[in-house]
């Protein structure tokens, strides 16, 4: 009987183990992604917001260099985040940005500007939704 009872509480403490490691797999899984998250994003809004003063300053030829630039630049953030963001957001942002680019090619810098506002709200609300907070697990 003990020896059953010894095998069953070594199993239970395996299992424990495994549960511990898996939370803390988790935890510092999150840690990481929201990390690269935050940083890319705020580093990307700098470039919006580069792009955003060329048109202001309606520097077409600026903006055009420069947009071009935060669209490669999107791309690497896109691949690296698509793993763990819904594709429908990080969609939302180039679609945004192709808008940005039509506009000021067109010469339209204040609609233009206003693409670059949209796709910083957008960028926001990623941030925000896939920090981890009590309020976004209920």
């Amino acid at each position: 009987m003990s020896e059953k009872r010894e095998g069953k509480e070594k199993i239970m403490y395996k299992e424990m183990i495994i549960s511990i490691v898996l939370v803390i797999l988790i935890f510092v899984g999150d840690f990481v992604t929201h990390k690269y998250t935050d940083s890319a994003i705020n580093s990307f809004n700098e470039e919006l917001q580069n792009l955003k003063s060329s048109l202001i300053e309606r520097n077409q030829e600026k903006a055009k260099t420069e947009i071009e630039n935060a669209e490669k630049n999107w791309e690497n953030i896109q691949h690296k985040m698509a793993y763990y963001i819904e594709h429908n957001e990080l969609e939302k942002v180039e679609t945004n940005l192709a808008e940005a680019k039509s506009l000021t090619e067109s010469g339209n810098f204040g609609f233009a500007i206003n693409a670059i506002d949209k796709t910083d709200s957008v960028l926001e609300h990623i941030n925000d939704k896939y920090t981890f907070s009590l309020e976004n697990i209920f």
